[in-house]
């Protein structure tokens, strides 16, 4: 009897301490996420540092500090499962400077905080790097949709449930061309191969900014698009 009161003495003891160390490291992740510089290079707590901002004021206050053209999306539920309360309209003035296509793209704030920092530290400077003009438009095939995954009768509801993903169609650039995921992801030759090296380094630095990036490599559901998203089980997961 002795031996079991202490076993569960050290088993609580235990939990205890892991559960502190949890509490601790997510308020050390919020302090951070309201501190850190979007203009910095993307380091390996950029990700978690952008997952943190999951309040809706302290996310808001991120994109009006980094210079962000936004507007509040009106708070929309239409189950338990499916509906948002903090998503936001990126407008195409201020420090992003960028039209999203159709412009009536509303995600969740985190995400929209992700999709910034990604625009500046990856999408442009690979369009420069691999196509020698920079964007000006991104085309997305939208953001809330209230489903499961796949479209499912059954099982886990979709990122898209909560305006948490967007799906990317492809790009506009300044002289005019327009590179897009189902037409350019698999190119061989000459400006063909450059439009699909662009592709897969923006895929390959959405994966250091989002919870799950997924492209034409994972299945054929994605191979017109690139699917990211902001989940807060955080699968890390990059295809």
């Amino acid at each position: 009897m002795k031996g079991s009161i202490l076993a569960f003495f050290k088993s609580f003891l235990l939990l205890a301490a892991i559960a502190a160390v949890l509490f601790v490291g997510a308020a050390l992740a919020r302090r951070s996420a309201r501190t850190f510089d979007p203009g910095a290079p993307i380091g390996p707590l950029t990700a978690r540092r952008l997952a943190a901002l999951g309040g809706p004021e302290m996310c808001r206050a991120f994109l009006e500090n980094a210079g962000i053209d936004h507007a509040r999306v009106t708070p929309h539920r239409s189950s338990a499962q499916c509906g948002h309360d903090d998503a936001v309209r990126l407008g195409s003035d201020g420090a992003l400077a960028l039209a999203v296509r159709p412009a009536s793209l509303g995600i969740r704030c985190p995400l929209a905080a992700a999709f910034a920092m990604w625009h500046w530290h990856v999408v442009q400077p690979a369009a420069v790097a691999h196509l020698g003009s920079p964007v000006t438009a991104i085309d997305h095939f939208g953001s809330y949709s209230c489903r499961r995954v796949y479209g499912a009768a059954e099982g886990r509801w979709s990122e898209h449930a909560t305006a948490n993903a967007v799906d990317i169609a492809g790009f506009r650039l300044a002289d005019g061309r327009r590179v897009s995921v189902a037409g350019d992801w698999n190119g061989s030759e000459g400006d063909a191969a450059a439009r699909s090296r662009f592709l897969r380094e923006v895929r390959d630095g959405g994966c250091r900014l989002f919870s799950t990036t997924l492209s034409p490599d994972y299945n054929q559901a994605h191979r017109d698009h690139l699917h990211l998203d902001m989940s807060e089980r955080w699968s890390g997961y990059c295809r």
